[in-house]
């Protein structure tokens, strides 16, 4: 029997701005991918909206224990297992069981592993919540990381984050574990005007590079778009660099988008119009 690809989504629900959940899964869906969440927490907004001490935050770690049982004990089994924003040492300790329990061989594993941008980190993540970060990105098939994600794996200054593509070369082959994972880095930029991504496929060992223009503004939950659309490429059966260059395309074409519709930043990339560009 076949049956849609299954994805068991690690990630927080924000009710307002397009990030984590509120965008996986749609993206996931349209391309007929079957999208499990294990929400992390809930919060009224992403930490971006201003009045952050008015906003609720319901922490569901014991609800991602609880969850893992009764899927174990229903013997569930997964095509994939994504995850993003974890907002505990407790948390990344859950989804390493959580990997332990449902991985099979045929399972790809993808962490996002969020723990900063624009050269800082979080002001939630310690230094020993990086640290586990790093060994659960240990497990991972595929990474994600933006590129100051990828200087706190390789325990690096962001300052020397490559400039240049045997520069980036360089960071793409330590991040890959000697080949056993592949990689994305995302936020690549090699010129001015131009940002994209930069890929380690492990299985071919062949370094690509995906460059789009660069829009004008920050963006929120573009990370979580990008990962959602190369997971969903891979998924449908594309290669690691095709899956790239799409997600690259896409948050891009989203990004103009919204700034031609004047939507606040503040609320993320308006990509709900542009949903029907993913379908085959």
């Amino acid at each position: 029997m076949n049956r849609t690809p299954r994805v068991a989504a690690v990630h927080d629900l924000s009710g307002l701005g397009r990030c984590s959940l509120s965008v996986i899964l749609p993206v996931l869906s349209v391309m007929g991918i079957q999208c499990c969440p294990l929400p992390t927490a809930v919060l009224s907004a992403h930490t971006a909206f201003p009045a952050a001490k008015s906003a609720s935050f319901l922490d569901l770690t014991p609800e991602m224990e609880q969850g893992t049982r009764h899927w174990r004990e229903l013997g569930m089994d997964f095509d994939a297992i994504y995850s993003g924003f974890l907002g505990s040492a407790r948390q990344i300790s859950v989804l390493r069981q959580f990997i332990h329990d449902f991985r099979r061989e045929d399972t790809l594993v993808l962490v996002d592993p969020v723990m900063g941008d624009h050269g800082k980190v979080y002001r939630t993540y310690t230094p020993e919540m990086c640290r586990l970060m790093g060994e659960l990105a240990a497990q991972a098939d595929l990474i994600t990381p933006n590129a100051t994600e990828a200087a706190i794996l390789l325990e690096e200054d962001y300052a020397n984050v490559p400039t240049t593509q045997a520069g980036m070369e360089s960071w793409l082959a330590r991040l890959s574990l000697d080949g056993r994972r592949s990689v994305v880095i995302t936020g690549v930029s090699f010129a001015p005007g131009t940002v994209g991504a930069a890929c380690l496929d492990c299985r071919t060992g062949k370094i690509r590079f995906a460059v789009a223009r660069q829009e004008k503004g920050q963006f929120s939950g573009t990370g979580d778009l990008f990962a959602s659309v190369v997971l969903g490429s891979i998924l449908r059966g594309e290669q690691l660099p095709i899956a790239t260059n799409r997600a690259v395309e896409f948050v891009q074409s989203c990004a103009s988008s919204t700034l031609a519709a004047e939507t606040p930043l503040i609320e993320g990339v308006q990509f709900e119009p542009k949903l029907k560009e993913l379908l085959r």
